[in-house]
């Protein structure tokens, strides 16, 4: 158990059975009346993303999230395979739990997979990755950098825009959080 003093970024809520991740918290003393924490709250398995507010000082619980460094192995059907880095145990997260990661996610490439007693949440990957295009349309002549974007496919299967220049079997560089190319590798 917290109190709403204690909130801060990043903290997981067991709110009515659901967790909730602390996006933003604001501590307002108004004028007139008692004090409030007004926070902005995402849950962790929809990823709804809701406003509430509570009085200062009111108890909130808590829940422990375990985030370790895992690495990926291979998908199993439906599941992706993650091994843990420090006891080798290997545990199958879903693909709702992997969501948009999968479309970056390569064997062997490591991850950080969050933990509520035993059930993995979600996944957070580095903010880039290193991936090489399997197949785009070729370039013309006169192609620049600021030209315009075509579409490329990438080893993991995802489609990425990429500028008119680049080729197929390539080195790119994607941002995991909205698919964007941001350069070469």
């Amino acid at each position: 158990m917290a109190t709403t003093n204690d909130l801060k970024n990043g903290l997981v809520l067991n709110l009515d059975g659901e967790l909730w991740t602390v996006i933003e918290f604001q501590h307002v003393k108004p004028g007139k009346g008692g004090a409030f924490v007004r926070t902005t709250l995402k849950n962790v398995m929809s990823g709804k993303v809701v406003d509430k507010t509570f009085n200062a000082g009111t108890k909130v619980e808590t829940a422990t999230v375990d985030k370790r460094t895992m690495q990926y192995l291979y998908a199993d059907g439906e599941d992706y395979v993650f091994m843990d880095l420090d006891t080798f145990d290997q545990i199958p997260v879903q693909g709702g739990t992997v969501g948009e990661a999968a479309n970056y996610l390569l064997p062997e490439a490591e991850a950080t997979v969050a933990l509520h007693e035993g059930v993995p949440l979600y996944i957070e990957l580095p903010t880039s990755v290193v991936l090489e295009v399997t197949y785009t349309e070729p370039g013309l002549q006169g192609d620049r950098s600021t030209g315009g974007t075509k579409p490329a496919t990438v080893e993991t299967g995802a489609t990425v825009p990429v500028p008119l220049f680049i080729t197929t079997g390539e080195k790119i560089k994607v941002d995991t959080r909205d698919g964007r190319y941001l350069g070469r590798a």
